[in-house]
């Protein structure tokens, strides 16, 4: 049987996302507004062909997650792509108390964490990012410092996603209280943390290591537009 988080974004679009999910039998997306993730039932041109054909013509980029290199057919253009490496939770590492109060985001904050996230590239973030569930924030007063939430739930792994601080503020633990706080979330209801970072962000590697998480696979996400 092959593991959920051999295809992620997949496995996700059917199961514990599937509610926010669009596309075919075959070939699956987030609501645009929400995530430019796309899965496919098995990573192929032929798949990608069929995307292509049901994709919104005004849908911009997809994010495509693979395993090695992937055969994208020419009436796709290859924006960019990215190393990645996913790391799984098996056994949480608790290693700091919260000291810093947390607050669930909502609505109202979506403009704060737009800015925040464009300000420090966690990865992918739109305008209803935030329907994916469970974010929390650290202000200043009323500023936005620091934020994280879960994206793709592959049940039973939930990811935690991102993960970002103001530079300002950085060296404060807020990034370890944030995570740590979503990964008793994702244990106390049964399920397994997971998340994933770039290859050369060594720094965040050895944060999510000391929380006790280990590397499962590396893989590429294609940032394919039609």
């Amino acid at each position: 049987m092959t593991h959920p988080l051999d295809n992620p974004v997949w496995s996700a679009l059917t199961t514990g996302n599937k509610d926010i999910a669009l596309g075919s039998d075959k070939v699956k997306f987030y609501r645009l507004d929400i995530s430019l993730f796309a899965g496919l039932v098995e990573n192929s041109a032929d798949n990608l062909l069929k995307l292509h054909a049901i994709a919104p013509g005004d849908a911009g980029v997809f994010g495509v997650v693979s395993f090695g290199n992937l055969d994208i057919p020419r009436s796709w253009t290859i924006a960019h792509s990215v190393p990645v490496l996913q790391m799984v939770c098996e056994q949480p590492v608790y290693r700091a108390a919260a000291t810093t109060p947390m607050a669930d985001l909502s609505d109202e904050h979506i403009p704060q964490m737009l800015a925040l996230a464009e300000l420090t590239k966690p990865g992918p973030f739109r305008e209803r990012t935030i329907d994916f569930g469970h974010y929390q924030g650290i202000f200043d007063g009323t500023r936005l410092v620091a934020m994280a939430g879960q994206r793709m739930h592959a049940t039973p792994y939930a990811e935690i996603s991102a993960v970002c601080t103001h530079p300002d503020y950085a060296g404060r633990g807020y990034a370890a209280q944030l995570i740590i706080n979503q990964m008793k979330r994702i244990v106390g209801g049964g399920e397994i943390p997971f998340l994933h970072v770039t290859t050369t962000n060594e720094r965040a590697i050895k944060l999510y290591e000391s929380l006790g998480f280990t590397g499962r696979r590396e893989l590429v996400v294609y940032f394919i537009e039609k």
